[in-house]
């Protein structure tokens, strides 16, 4: 649960958009090059004001594409500068072959990340299947339920990108939380500054004084070695997202961990999810929890280090799971956090839990308290053994003919 004080901040109505560029101002990053693109142009729109009106010092690099913008980002970042970015959707899926340069050359960059659909065809609303496109690539993941979290997490990217050397990308869900307006906690610019640090990186390309190369060529004597590396840094960043959650506690009075357990402890039926959904299936949890059903929710909050084993430990007492996904995997047999849970708990040798997957909201389409019970209903049927697990994908809320 997200402890809430409000003993320093100022309490303000924002959006999503308006809130992550808010952090961004109080990062005051060096650098942020950007191309818009519907529902995250407003985040670099609005930092763009910033620049105008000489509010932040950074310089805003307007480019002709989302490709440029992660080649001029990751350009600035080897170059020393503490540099940002924000895309969504197809905007993402252009900077797919930047996306690998910048984690495999470890720099720190931190992109806000609209959550929207993947043409085609053609849509510009909120699911999830960009970032699952981009799941590999080297990037932590950090996903929002609500704009302050959103807000929140952008401040502690900062941080988790430098200390681990890795890209760090924070996602709103499109126009759900992105363009709503919401009350929204915000703390004062020298307190975030303070929080966040100076920016020293250990070597970067304009240090004449220790000169290196970077991006060179890597073939069959070093390529793996670096590729191990990079992967063993991802395994590593958990330690740090949770040392430097635990600074934000203390400095904030927001608790955040890898995940959030929502009266999961004691639940013999439990759905997983990522993103705002999770504020829609608390309404129903509680709900059913006040008629003696023991309902309960996971909601990942890291999903790239993805936390195998944290995960697999809260699940196991759960009698029947359903893994929602927000996005769908067509070549795959199942959808890719279903994948992720699944592969988890057979790790760790946990074979009690009846688990299904459900395909929900793809491009935006609605998921209410409705569908959810319904999900939440079927599990209890599955406990009770009068309906068998299903061993495909189910859609939520499709019409199939």
């Amino acid at each position: 649960m997200i402890k809430t004080v409000y003993s320093k901040g100022k309490l303000v109505a924002k959006t999503g958009n308006e809130v992550m560029a808010e952090a961004m101002r109080q990062i005051e990053p060096d650098v942020v090059a950007a191309y818009p693109i519907t529902p995250a142009t407003e985040i670099v729109q609005i930092f763009s004001q910033f620049v105008a009106d000489g509010t932040v010092k950074s310089e805003y690099v307007a480019v002709e594409s989302e490709h440029s913008a992660m080649s001029a980002t990751i350009a600035a970042s080897a170059a020393g500068a503490r540099a940002m970015t924000g895309t969504s959707s197809q905007g993402l899926s252009l900077m797919w072959e930047m996306l690998y340069i910048a984690s495999g050359l470890r720099l720190p960059i931190v992109m806000a990340e609209v959550n929207r659909a993947i043409s085609a065809p053609i849509n510009i609303h909120g699911d999830q299947s960009d970032t699952m496109g981009a799941r590999d690539a080297g990037w932590i993941q950090i996903y929002s339920e609500n704009s302050q979290e959103a807000y929140d997490n952008m401040i502690q990217a900062t941080r988790i990108a430098e200390k681990a050397k890795l890209p760090t990308l924070v996602t709103t869900d499109g126009f759900i939380i992105s363009h709503c307006m919401e009350v929204v906690e915000t703390y004062p610019d020298v307190d975030v500054k303070a929080f966040i640090g100076e920016y020293k990186p250990d070597r970067y390309l304009l240090d004449t004084k220790k000169p290196y190369t970077l991006g060179s060529i890597d073939l069959q004597d070093y390529y793996f070695e670096h590729r191990y590396q990079l992967a063993q840094a991802m395994r590593d960043a958990r330690n740090i997202i949770l040392d430097v959650a635990k600074d934000f506690e203390k400095t904030f009075g927001r608790k955040y961990e890898l995940y959030e357990k929502y009266m999961l402890d004691d639940a013999e039926i439990a759905i997983v999810v990522i993103g705002s959904t999770a504020g829609t299936a608390k309404v129903v949890v509680k709900e059913l929890r006040e008629k003696g059903i023991k309902a309960g929710l996971l909601k990942i909050r890291i999903y790239r280090p993805f936390p195998a084993e944290q995960i697999a430990k809260d699940l196991a007492h759960v009698k029947a799971i359903a893994v929602m996904d927000r996005a769908d995997s067509c070549s795959g047999a199942f959808a890719p956090v279903y994948s992720d849970i699944t592969a988890s708990l057979y790790a760790a040798g946990v074979t009690n839990p009846k688990i299904v997957n459900y395909v929900y909201g793809l491009g935006g389409r609605e998921i209410n308290t409705e569908h959810i019970a319904k999900v939440y209903e079927t599990l209890s049927r599955i406990v009770s053994g009068a309906e068998k697990p299903s061993n495909m994908v189910e859609y939520i809320n499709v019409r199939k003919k």
